[in-house]
């Protein structure tokens, strides 16, 4: 799914020259090259402000202690998307109200969004799933009818388009996730928060560092969550490719729908209105079970993201979920299987895939 050293080599000089530029400078947290990756981040997000941070986890947790979310507020999210999304709003003492998703983008469904508000709700937290946005105008008018503030969890969606505009910049704040297999990925782990209010700038400043703007003084109890400066450089390497790699990734995706067109699976669908970036390429079988170890015997690496809904696992056991409540969101979670598509992925490679799936739809087919 990912050769991370092919895209090491790819750009070695430049991610060389970047890490030993921080070791002889000798500033190590927080220095210039974090400073200028948030500037250089938010603007290709269309944020007005990047608060750099040690995860794309930290960055959704920050973003919500920003916003003021309290112990028993409710936030609307999706049940399908990574533990992050859920377990940062319990980890703050919130409640994740989850509701299910629409069937052909993955997202979040605005008309489930709008059913579950109550006096208790204080946030909606979208997530740009696979690199795909949600459908934000729907997303806005609700939030704007109830007075909440959206958290767009970007984490898998740098470089995406809503309708022109990027993720990341159509909330009130954002969180991105430089984890190493992302589109934009560290070379450990690494986020930033993406915000217009300088108000969440300079509360999120002092919840990555301890509650303290320096000096030892601290005004709230916060976090060790900052970036450091070896990440921040080669991520600043890394970002001068991120158009060009997002476009690999977009024309093997449409390679992908040409060669599965007809096979028995059900290909991604992008929005008309959107720019997908295809972090996953995720194709829809009932036979995903089976396909995925046929795929495993012909040497082909697939992933399942994401293999049991929120809501049904055992921690959530509390919120009182059953089996049935969310279909959409189960059904995914029964039947994605993402494939290579990184731009590390060779054409020859991609026709592989394609033809050992469409060879595996005829057998299946057979029995």
């Amino acid at each position: 799914m990912h050769d991370m050293t092919a895209q090491y080599r790819s750009i070695k000089d430049e991610m060389d020259r970047a890490a030993l530029g921080v070791l002889e400078r000798g500033i190590y947290i927080l220095g210039p090259e974090v400073e200028a990756l948030e500037s250089e981040i938010a603007e290709r997000c269309g944020a007005r402000f990047g608060i750099g941070c040690n995860s794309g986890t930290d960055a959704i947790l920050i973003s919500l202690l920003a916003l003021g979310i309290q112990p028993g507020d409710e936030v609307i999210t999706t049940p399908f998307t990574f533990f992050a999304t859920g377990e940062t709003i319990s980890q703050i003492g919130a409640v994740p109200v989850f509701v299910d998703i629409d069937p052909e983008t993955f997202c979040i469904n605005p008309d489930a969004v709008a059913s579950a508000v109550t006096p208790r709700t204080k946030a909606i937290m979208p997530v740009h799933l696979y690199g795909q946005a949600a459908d934000m105008d729907a997303l806005s008018v609700i939030a704007e009818r109830h007075g909440l503030p959206i958290i767009e969890d970007a984490a898998q969606a740098i470089g995406s388009l809503y309708k022109g505009r990027p993720c990341g910049s159509m909330g009130h704040a954002a969180a991105l996730s430089f984890y190493p297999t992302k589109n934009l990925g560290a070379c450990g782990d690494a986020g930033m928060i993406l915000t217009n209010s300088e108000d969440v700038r300079e509360k999120a400043r002092l919840l990555r560092a301890h509650g303290s703007g320096g000096s030892y003084f601290h005004k709230v109890l916060g976090w060790n969550s900052r970036l450091d400066e070896i990440q921040a450089a080669l991520l600043r390497v890394k970002l001068r490719k991120l158009a060009e790699w997002n476009e690999s990734r977009r024309q093997h995706a449409a390679l992908y729908n040409s060669l599965l067109a007809g096979s028995g699976v059900r290909t991604p669908i992008e929005a008309a209105d959107r720019y997908h970036t295809y972090h996953q390429y995720t194709i829809r079988s009932p036979y995903r079970d089976e396909l995925k170890p046929a795929l495993t015997e012909a040497g082909v690496d697939t992933g399942v993201f994401y293999p049991l809904s929120l809501h049904l696992q055992e921690v959530y056991k509390t919120l009182g979920y059953r089996e049935g409540d969310l279909p959409e969101a189960e059904s995914a979670a029964r039947e994605a299987l993402s494939l290579p598509i990184s731009p590390t992925v060779g054409i020859d490679d991609i026709h592989y895939v394609a033809e050992r799936i469409r060879a595996f739809s005829v057998a299946w087919k057979g029995r």
